[in-house]
């Protein structure tokens, strides 16, 4: 029997296939309208990156969206439009991707790591507090996995501090706090398109401001600084003259990514409520195990379930969780870490000093954490065999 990735034969409880991770839900839609932008010969930024935007912004309810060439690109512009410059602090969750953090010094200002709870992996207001400093312009709050912060006491701790609120929405569409869609909430939110997320464009992402003076500004940025409507220059509707207004960066998103972001917002509603259909399934599966506790979630919160994240109980198991994965990987099941947090790697420990033992929150989160398979094309039988698969573990490592 032939096992792709390396995977021996699998175990009881196991697969005869390879189960990935994730894969892209991409149809004869997404297909046809990329089609469609290659032969109109137009395929940089034009008609149907706006296209997205509007739809974007409908879908939002907020006045406008830009997009860009990545989540990472939209964090950077948003900390600028916000005023962060050389010398000032941002405080990030040390639970994140490094795009957060690094977006900060790309800036010349300092990132301030700051612990997360432990059970939701969100940073809080709490831990947000005890990061601030004298030099601090802005905070970075990280929906993970889709479940949103606790946004309300941020706000308030930044009005009073006079902050700047820029939430890394990275895997937070479609969610909700109280009502309010993420990405209408804080100064500036940043989405990602990446391929893994749950609207892809292959790379991308968008942003959107609270304040429509920095949307102009950033909109300037997003393409070299060049004056507003740049990407018309060779189109009938536009001109070869331009000017330079600012030092801005390439970040526009092309009209090849955006055919792929129309149709994949389209089936935005349609995947997620596959998502809460595996979630559910996952969640009657896996239950009535002790050795294990499930996604948290909270009250008055849409979770995007962009991640399925679960929690083992280490005093019921004689496995860690690096050993668990790898007896998911021999029963053929594809799994991630989200994420190893920024003060555990050298270049955080070496450029800013941080080390292990800093977040106790963040660090009990990542000993014991790990990231179950969940995307629109899985099968009901694929959690099955998930499900199957983490009970045989557990049985057979109890402690």
């Amino acid at each position: 029997m032939a096992v792709r990735d390396g995977a021996t034969a699998p175990l009881r409880g196991g697969r005869a296939e390879w189960l990935p991770f994730h894969l892209p839900s991409i149809g004869e839609e997404e297909i046809a309208e990329v089609v469609d932008t290659l032969r109109s010969g137009w395929v940089t930024t034009g008609a149907k990156t706006q296209r997205l935007e509007r739809d974007l912004a409908e879908r939002l309810g907020v006045p406008s969206v830009l997009a860009l060439a990545s989540g990472t690109a939209a964090l950077h512009l948003a900390l600028r439009v916000c005023g962060v410059q050389p010398g000032d602090h941002v405080v990030v969750p040390t639970y994140t991707f490094t795009a957060t953090a690094e977006v900060v010094t790309y800036l010349g200002a300092r990132p301030l790591l700051a612990d997360v709870d432990p059970v939701t992996c969100n940073v809080t207001a709490e831990h947000l507090e005890r990061a601030l400093t004298r030099r601090t312009r802005a905070v970075m709050p990280v929906h993970i996995a889709g479940l949103p912060c606790d946004m309300d006491p941020i706000l308030d701790l930044a009005r009073t501090r006079e902050l700047a609120v820029v939430e890394d929405a990275a895997h937070a569409l479609p969610a909700s706090y109280k009502g309010r869609t993420i990405g209408t909430i804080g100064d500036a939110t940043a989405f990602s398109f990446y391929a893994t997320k749950n609207v892809t464009t292959g790379e991308g992402g968008a942003l959107t401001l609270a304040d429509p003076a920095r949307m102009d500004e950033a909109r300037i940025l997003a393409l070299h600084g060049i004056s507003r409507d740049a990407w018309k220059r060779y189109s009938a509707a536009g001109t070869w003259r331009y000017e330079v207004l600012e030092g801005g960066y390439k970040y526009n998103l092309s009209d090849l990514a955006s055919s792929l972001g129309i149709h994949q917002l389209k089936k935005l509603d349609g995947f997620h409520a596959r998502r809460l259909a595996l979630v559910a399934r996952y969640h009657a599966g896996l239950r009535d195990l002790d050795a294990v506790t499930l996604p948290a979630e909270l009250p008055g919160t849409r979770h995007a379930w962009h991640l399925y994240l679960l929690r083992l109980r280490p005093e019921m198991l004689s496995i860690d969780r690096d050993q668990f994965i790898e007896e998911l990987r021999a029963r053929n099941i594809g799994t991630s870490v989200h994420f190893i947090p920024l003060h555990l790697h050298p270049y955080y420990q070496r450029a800013w000093g941080y080390r292990p033992g800093d977040f106790a929150g963040a660090e009990t989160a990542f000993a014991s954490t790990l990231s179950l398979p969940l995307y629109p094309a899985m099968r009901d039988s694929d959690v099955d065999d998930v499900v199957e698969a983490v009970w045989d573990i557990a049985r057979r490592f109890r402690r």
